[in-house]
């Protein structure tokens, strides 16, 4: 059951994954599911149970600082390898608990490296919003990308929507719009984590 919604998943997304759908590709019915699993959520909570499993922790660093980078980095490799487990974490507060060392890590850095608990947690979720927003989008990137093999598009998009025309309200765009492809390509996960690391551990810390 959990091996047939995880291929839905994979192949169609989240939003095809139903019980009266699973029980259909077992040659069941949705009520005899429910003998196993109380409803959706939970089927989705197997769906990820141990997900994170199949890939080993890494050796980490002593130091704190490098350790919250090295497992920023870990976090989102993993999650660049099993997309699918971004459909899911889209729904809410759904997890795999066998994943949540990772958070236990990166709060416990940030504490060593001198931040409060409350802001170590709001530095969680800064790294956090940055790996699942750049996974998102290279996803996306690279749906769009297939599509446009198949049928080129007639729109034009960014940048090559800029002209020389938009020099005056957007100059530097305009300037740069022939390099923009090669300046986003060259673009290095790590490095982008380590600056925004930085500059989580130098923010001054809010009162109140």
């Amino acid at each position: 059951m959990v091996a047939t919604a995880r291929r839905i998943i994979e192949e169609e997304g989240v939003a095809a994954l139903s019980m009266r759908r699973v029980a259909k590709e077992l040659g069941s019915t949705p009520m005899a599911l429910y003998h196993y699993v109380r409803d959706k959520d939970e089927l989705l909570m197997l769906t990820l149970s141990g997900a994170s499993d199949t890939f080993p922790r890494p050796e980490l660093p002593e130091d704190p600082r490098e350790r919250l980078l090295a497992v920023a980095v870990h976090m989102h490799d993993i999650l660049a390898r099993v997309p699918w487990v971004l459909d899911v974490l889209a729904l809410g507060e759904l997890t795999d608990k066998n994943a949540l060392w990772m958070v236990e890590e990166i709060i416990d850095c940030a504490i060593a490296c001198g931040l409060s608990p409350a802001r170590s947690v709001r530095a969680y979720r800064t790294i956090w919003c940055y790996v699942y927003a750049d996974l998102v989008f290279r996803r996306a990137a690279e749906r769009r990308a297939e599509r446009h093999v198949e049928s080129p598009p007639s729109t034009r998009y960014f940048p090559e929507m800029i002209s020389e025309d938009d020099a005056a309200t957007l100059p530097r765009l305009t300037a740069i719009k022939d390099r923009w492809r090669e300046y986003a390509a060259d673009y290095r996960v790590a490095e982008e984590l380590d600056a925004i690391i930085e500059g989580l551990l130098r923010h001054e810390p809010r009162t109140g």
